[in-house]
């Protein structure tokens, strides 16, 4: 099933809206969005987050993606994000968001 504008637009709102020092994971995100795998806001980050804080949406366990790490990691440090051993502590940096899945 093709991704619509509607969930395209929702997954840029909710990466928007994540404040700085704090991250979120795809799956999080996929979860409010009301999407049925993370790998949909992999995709739209791929393709249309130029303008978004990319670097503050990680993989399930903190840790950026390969290609992206040093670059990432050094954007969510000068944040102020608690990172060890090259992954976000996710324990103290998760952002919750407030509204449920696919609400604005």
């Amino acid at each position: 099933m093709p991704t619509s504008d509607a969930e395209i637009e929702r997954v840029r709102e909710l990466v928007a809206a994540i404040p700085p020092g704090r991250v979120a994971t795809y799956g999080d995100i996929a979860a409010m969005a009301g999407l049925s795998t993370p790998r949909t806001v992999g995709w739209i980050m791929r393709t249309d987050s130029a303008d978004l804080p990319w670097h503050r949406v990680l993989r399930a366990d903190g840790r950026p993606a390969a290609q992206l790490a040093h670059r990432q990691l050094r954007k969510l440090a000068e944040e102020g994000c608690p990172i060890r051993d090259d992954r976000v502590d996710l324990a103290a940096a998760r952002y919750r968001f407030e509204t449920g899945p696919g609400t604005s």
